[in-house]
């Protein structure tokens, strides 16, 4: 592309942010031009410097506690010369940015109409009927249905991928020349993902603006972008056409990267971590079909540790009016075993009724109907101190380990709890020494015991949040989502976690996730959940081979490589 086509050119940029008394520099001196009709996604880990460059460039930096060197040139005016208030006639208008987790980005206290004026309001002089005719006319291009009901809806009321496109329909809404997303579909399930990612294709291809893709998902970058920009550690090691950096890679880090996600091909023992590639120790050990096999045979041969049996879950709704009760049927008749040592993975779009079957298993949410039982004990009947004793044989690690940890209590204190509620040990120094072991099993050092879980990395709470739910010796854990929020290296590393620690523990898992890839990865058998059903069931690898309904298909089809 030209020099004269040039619409953001980054020159020799590098961001500080105080640290007390001293500057702790995040990005280092990285280069890059987007051409007006281009889609450069930028890819790296946690920490890498992407969203922090993407900060820079929409100037929503603390600037009382960040030093910017170098040139951000759009449309040739270097934006680090501009007041806030010139800055606020480009932000939005010119310049728009999809921020990664919907819900904090919309007001849960305005209709989402509302909140897509506001910018209209801002940066144009479209008004009354017209205002509103315009917010339909997003709503329409954003492909949400029933747009004109859309438009009175809180966002509490959509779903993930149609709170995403409300923020999308913002992002658009003054036909800016240059759109920053920035991972706008994380944690979203890879159906929603690849309409997200068509859409943000069509709206780009319609309006020849230039974007930002940011992501930790190579797939998505893959399919969606024209150049890569690759970050580590603040510094850009590789960049060119996104063809030629994934199927050629130069740099080690990205040949990591790449590497990192389980091969749908093969099953290694242990997933390669960014770790090995640097220190040049990758693991090579595959697992045969034979070993599969066998190891199948072998924990098949006995009697299941958990049977559900023909359970339902209904939710009452307000949707038949005040006299008129209505019913909506979250599980509809949901039968299957999970046997001891054996991972079961659960797959599905969001509400298909994946967690709200943990939750049932959990005993969280009663059934409506049907028995499940562990260890030959019906646990739906179970109360009082009987259901308390079923709290330590069964236990959750949750999607979000953050909101999962009081922030009042150290990681100690936090994973030293459930050992105090279920009476395990005989004094506080015995428990004190476990919870050291236990740091030490998950990855972490001795001195985090006394630390709180802000002082963590997403990767590093996730691991302090296995580290409590293991310090009960549960026999049966649930994965909720656990993975899904993490960047592909620390993912790799806490699936590797998982299964070291299912070996020595003996754990069985019920592995909720949406990425079939992991998914996939991870287990033994596969259950594919559908609108509170199960649709299939059966080996994991053979599922994936071979599906069997349109449904399971359609899932495996919409994973981007």
């Amino acid at each position: 592309m030209s020099e004269q086509n040039i619409l953001l050119d980054v020159k020799s940029l590098c961001v500080s942010f105080r640290a007390n008394n001293d500057w702790k520099t995040i990005v280092k001196n990285i280069s890059f031009a987007v051409h007006f009709n281009e889609i450069v996604g930028v890819v790296g880990e946690s920490g890498s410097g992407k969203s922090v460059s993407s900060l820079a460039v929409m100037g929503l930096l603390p600037m009382d506690k960040t030093k910017i060197d170098g040139q951000i040139l759009f449309e040739g005016e270097d934006l680090l010369h501009l007041s806030e208030s010139d800055y606020q006639k480009i932000r939005g208008k010119k310049i728009a940015m999809i921020f990664q987790e919907p819900m904090s980005a919309l007001n849960p206290s305005l209709r989402c109409g509302f909140q897509i004026e506001e910018i209209l309001k801002q940066h144009t002089s479209v008004r009354g009927a017209k205002l509103k005719a315009e917010v339909i006319s997003l709503l329409e291009k954003v492909k949400l249905p029933l747009p004109n009901e859309t438009y009175f809806k809180y966002p509490h009321q959509l779903s993930g991928g149609q709170k995403q496109r409300i923020v999308i329909a913002m992002a658009i809404a003054c036909k800016p020349d240059l759109l920053i997303a920035d991972e706008p579909t994380t944690a979203l399930d890879v159906t929603v993902q690849k309409d997200i990612i068509l859409l943000l294709k069509e709206l780009q291809a319609e309006t020849k603006m230039g974007m930002i893709f940011i992501s930790h998902d190579l797939g998505l970058v893959n399919s969606i972008a024209n150049k890569v920009l690759v970050m580590y550690k603040g510094e850009i090691v590789e960049q060119g056409k996104t063809s030629t950096v994934f199927h050629y890679p130069k740099a080690i880090y990205t040949q990591a990267l790449i590497a990192t996600r389980p091969n749908n091909s093969y099953r290694l023992e242990r997933l390669p971590t960014i770790q090995d590639f640097l220190e040049g120790n990758l693991p090579t050990t595959k697992i045969s079909t034979e070993e599969r096999a066998l190891f199948h045979q072998k924990i098949y041969a006995n009697q299941p540790l958990l049977t559900v049996k023909s359970i339902g879950k209904d939710y009452a709704t307000n949707s038949g009016g005040f006299w008129k009760k209505t019913f909506f049927r979250a599980l509809d008749d949901i039968s299957f075993s999970v046997y001891e040592g054996e991972t079961l993975g659960l797959v599905g779009e969001s509400g298909c009724g994946k967690s709200t079957l943990g939750n049932a298993i959990l005993q969280l949410d009663k059934v409506s109907k049907g028995t499940i039982f562990f260890q030959g004990i019906d646990i739906t009947k179970l109360k009082g101190e009987k259901l308390r004793a079923l709290r330590k044989e069964i236990q959750i690690i949750f999607q979000d380990p953050f909101s999962s940890l009081n922030p009042k209590l150290t990681v100690g204190e936090a994973i030293m709890e459930p050992m105090i509620v279920h009476n395990l040990y005989s004094s506080k120094q015995e428990r004190i020494g476990k919870v050291m072991e236990l740091l030490q099993k998950v990855g972490l050092n001795e001195e985090a015991f006394h630390r709180y879980p802000h002082e963590f990395s997403g990767g590093q709470r996730q691991r302090i949040g296995i580290a409590r739910t293991i310090a009960v010796h549960p026999k049966l854990i649930i994965c909720d989502e656990s993975v899904s929020a993490l960047d592909v290296s620390v993912q790799a590393q806490v699936l590797n976690l998982l299964n070291e620690l299912k070996e020595e523990f003996q754990f069985t898992y019920i592995f909720i996730s949406h990425d079939l890839s992991v998914v996939k990865y991870m287990s033994d058998r596969l259950i594919v959940m559908n609108k509170g059903k199960i649709e299939e069931i059966g080996e994991a690898d053979e599922v994936y081979a071979h599906p069997q309904s349109d449904y399971t298909k359609k899932l495996i089809a919409s994973i981007l490589e």
